[in-house]
């Protein structure tokens, strides 16, 4: 029994050496690489969502955290407005780009008129108009901060982002006229939204 229990020691020792690196007869511990993403104020691994990693399936997403005293419910509702605050204004730079890439390549107005016709229809959009929206992750932190990623799929972006260009329409009628020749407003919204899709 003694000479097992030496044999499976005297094993354990051969597998930790060669497990470790020798450097001039002293051993050292194998480096381990830092977590990819780690919970803030933190040195533990978190999902890769809290550092605003890719989401399968989402064409948008934005995390959001939130502490407090009140419970986790609330944590999580405050955490998702953050959320969608963040995600609105990431959708409001896609479209602000895609109406200036649409009316850029058709030609459609001068530089000025086109820049004014995208921020006026990025204006429209806010965390209240981003229908589709879901919560699609959420977790406590080691600290106790609730953090959520809120996103929306590519089919609701596009429908997000013809609403804004209607409302945008509706609302600044004189400046979009000039380009309402060149196609209707619905024709005009639809081709916008189909650009986040090529």
């Amino acid at each position: 029994m003694n000479r097992l229990i030496s044999i499976i020691g005297t094993g354990l020792c051969v597998i930790t050496i060669s497990g470790c690196q020798t450097t001039g007869g002293k051993i050292e511990a194998p480096t381990i690489a830092a977590p990819e993403c780690q919970w803030p104020g933190t040195q533990v691994a978190a999902p890769i969502w809290v550092c605003d990693g890719p989401i399968e399936g989402y064409s948008s997403y934005a995390t959001g955290s939130h502490k407090s005293a009140a419970g986790n419910s609330f944590m999580k509702q405050q955490a998702a407005l953050k959320a969608r605050v963040a995600l609105a204004n990431e959708i409001k730079v896609k479209v602000s780009g895609m109406i200036k890439n649409y009316l850029g390549t058709t030609g459609s107005g001068d530089a000025e008129t086109i820049d004014q016709a995208a921020s006026s229809t990025a204006k429209s959009i806010t965390a209240s108009t981003l229908v589709g929206s879901k919560i699609v992750r959420s977790q406590l932190s080691p600290t106790g901060e609730m953090f959520v990623v809120v996103g929306v799929d590519l089919q609701a972006q596009k429908e997000i982002v013809k609403n804004a260009v209607k409302t945008s329409l509706r609302n600044e009628s004189a400046l979009w006229q000039e380009f309402k020749s060149q196609k209707s407003h619905d024709e005009m919204a639809a081709a916008i939204a189909e650009m986040e899709s090529k």
